[in-house]
């Protein structure tokens, strides 16, 4: 990373700070819980990207996109239907007997 792009970058941060450490109704609602009883320790992250524009480029615009980061998701639960019936070999319930695993045999 260059160094005039590592500056830009520590003047943003500083700027947030300043913002969070200047706002009225932040420090009132850490004022609150402090009432409470309770230590406070606000850590806040955040995914700041860049991308080099073209030389070509018309938009002529600097931009600097500041993304929240999400909890992350379980992912889904997936559900397994059965589709028509199994035949097991004798090898296949000597098999499943040796683990101790029961099948329901049908007549």
């Amino acid at each position: 990373m260059d160094e005039p792009l590592k500056h830009l970058m520590q003047e943003l941060g500083n700027a947030i700070n300043e913002s969070l450490s200047e706002s009225d109704r932040i420090a009132e609602a850490i004022g609150e819980i402090k009432k409470a009883g309770y230590d406070v320790f606000l850590v806040l992250e955040a995914t700041i990207g860049f991308n080099r524009r073209d030389e070509d480029a018309e938009d002529e615009t600097e931009s600097i996109e500041v993304i929240e980061e999400e909890e992350p998701q379980p992912p889904p639960v997936q559900k397994f239907e059965t589709t028509g019936k199994m035949r097991f070999t004798s090898q296949d319930h000597r098999f499943l007997r040796a683990l101790k695993i029961a099948v329901d045999e049908e007549k």
